[in-house]
């Protein structure tokens, strides 16, 4: 499998109460480093309502990389729902989303980091 920033995989995807997950899709954010094959990934929902402004992203079926994102219906990027887990543990390749799209969640998410560390500094 060809794994790079962007592609859109399923994993089964731990819930916030570490009660095991389901199987979800997800967008690879970033290999991190070492040897162990680790990804930052964060999760994606149909539940659009769940949007916070600012933040997540949603992919719309009228967008550009929807129709290679591999997703069925129009999507929520939900920047806040981060795991890091094996390449192992990926099933497969659904998909990818936009260069421009990924830029801007990998931006939102330094900045957001970034924002923390100046705030904790002080």
């Amino acid at each position: 499998m060809n794994l790079k920033p962007g592609i859109v995989s399923l994993v089964r995807f731990p819930r916030s109460d570490l009660e095991k997950g389901k199987y979800r899709p997800i967008v690879l954010l970033s290999s991190l480093p070492g040897p162990f094959g680790d990804w930052l990934i964060c999760a994606l929902t149909s539940q659009l309502q769940h949007k916070v402004d600012d933040w997540d992203e949603v992919i719309n079926a009228s967008d550009p990389d929807f129709s290679t994102s591999g997703l069925k219906c129009p999507s929520l990027i939900r920047l806040g729902k981060l795991a890091t887990v094996e390449s192992a543990v990926l099933e497969g390749v659904l998909g990818e989303i936009s260069s421009e799209r990924l830029k801007r969640l990998l931006q939102r998410l330094g900045a957001y980091l970034q924002k923390q560390i100046t705030a904790t500094l002080r």
